[in-house]
């Protein structure tokens, strides 16, 4: 599961976290029922904010699901409609490119060509598939698409003293594309340029987060990577950061919403999150770098931590994770490597933030414990 915005179950409250797992489980079945089993790996954490954007603004209707494996084989209440359908169809046409952007790179499995060709395929398939369902909704999937195929040719152009914000343009333009797009299905038309704000500003976030986290393995491997080909420092991507989550926060001021609580937490609280993990072990004067030095593993905790982090293969990292899971790692162990990634994760126990149900407006959380200075 891809994405930035992973929160904490203990930072939403019993509402919100229901809420969020109805629009990501509802992402994921609209994936397969118009794609295919297959489409449904393209299931990511961001993606699901289109959906939930669409269900602040004018409500969404649910149904209960089957019983489904990752959910212990238990039902759940999902959202469906246009909010799902716009997200999975943003979803694949973004999974298209990441994965022919792995492929490019000739990453992991993909470094040999018969399987690189065969993943070349999917993400042409994907990228078709996701602009008919685009299509569906009434959106122009010719935004994603074109962002998508200039994204290389922006790249190729980077140089040493550009400003890296000529690199992420392509993703702030699909990623705003589709949040404007919320408000029209909606109904909301007051709401689409404010939207599409948001949606520039967190598509900046998204991709300056993916490559401060990818940072020393893109140096190892010897990979492009943004930051080191416009020579950005992490303190400038970090001062980039920092100011589109304020603009995020400015934007959303200015929408209507019937519900925004959901949308207010995911995209104020938890993108501050998003951006304090990622940099917190990507440099090398921060608190958590000196927390987490190379072979450190915390008392008698193992898998001990690495610099750069190293990755596991999906079977070793299903175990490794069985083994945390069972020796509470993810709950009382802050930081804990990643199972698969062996990157810093925060665990669960140890919030900041008390469960917070939101006032509804996407101004202010209406408790008075987990210091939002939003109002």
């Amino acid at each position: 599961m891809f994405g930035i915005i992973r929160p904490c179950q203990h930072r939403l409250s019993p509402r919100l976290r229901t809420a969020w797992w109805s629009h990501l489980c509802g992402l994921c079945l609209t994936l397969r029922d118009e794609h295919g089993q297959l489409a449904r790996v393209a299931t990511n954490y961001d993606g699901l904010v289109v959906s939930a954007l669409v269900e602040a603004q004018a409500g969404a209707p649910r149904r209960t699901a089957g019983p489904c494996p990752l959910r212990g084989m238990r039902t759940a209440v999902v959202s469906v409609g246009d909010g799902p359908r716009l997200a999975a169809a943003a979803s694949l046409v973004l999974a298209a490119a990441k994965v022919r952007d792995h492929a490019d790179d000739g990453d992991g499995a993909l470094a040999h060509r018969p399987l690189a060709g065969a993943a070349r395929l999917v993400a042409s398939r994907w990228a078709r598939q996701g602009g008919a369902s685009a299509h569906g909704v009434g959106f122009d999937a010719g935004v994603l698409l074109d962002a998508v195929g200039r994204q290389a040719t922006v790249e190729a152009a980077a140089r040493p003293g550009d400003s890296v914000l000529a690199v992420t343009e392509p993703t702030e333009t699909a990623t705003a594309a589709a949040c404007a797009h919320t408000a029209v299905l909606a109904g909301r038309p007051g709401n689409v340029e404010p939207l599409r704000e948001v949606g520039r500003l967190f598509g900046r976030i998204a991709h300056l987060v993916d490559a401060v986290e990818d940072r020393a393995e893109d140096a190892a491997a010897g990979a492009w990577n943004p930051l080191a080909a416009t020579g950005t420092s992490l303190a400038e991507a970090r001062r980039l950061c920092d100011d589109a989550v304020l603009g995020i926060r400015l934007a959303l001021r200015e929408c209507t919403f019937a519900d925004g609580a959901l949308v207010h937490a995911l995209l104020v609280h938890e993108l501050v999150h998003s951006v304090g993990r990622a940099f917190a072990h990507g440099s090398p004067g921060s608190t958590a770098s000196h927390e987490v030095p190379d072979g450190k593993g915390g008392g008698c905790w193992v898998p001990r931590f690495t610099v750069p982090p190293s990755p596991r293969g999906a079977f070793a990292g299903c175990g490794v994770a069985l083994y945390q899971c069972c020796s509470c790692q993810f709950c009382c162990r802050d930081p804990f490597p990643g199972p698969w990634s062996g990157k810093p994760r925060e665990s669960c126990g140890d919030c900041d933030c008390c469960p917070c149900d939101g006032c509804g407006k996407g101004d202010c959380c209406d408790c008075d414990c987990c210091g939002c200075d939003c109002c």
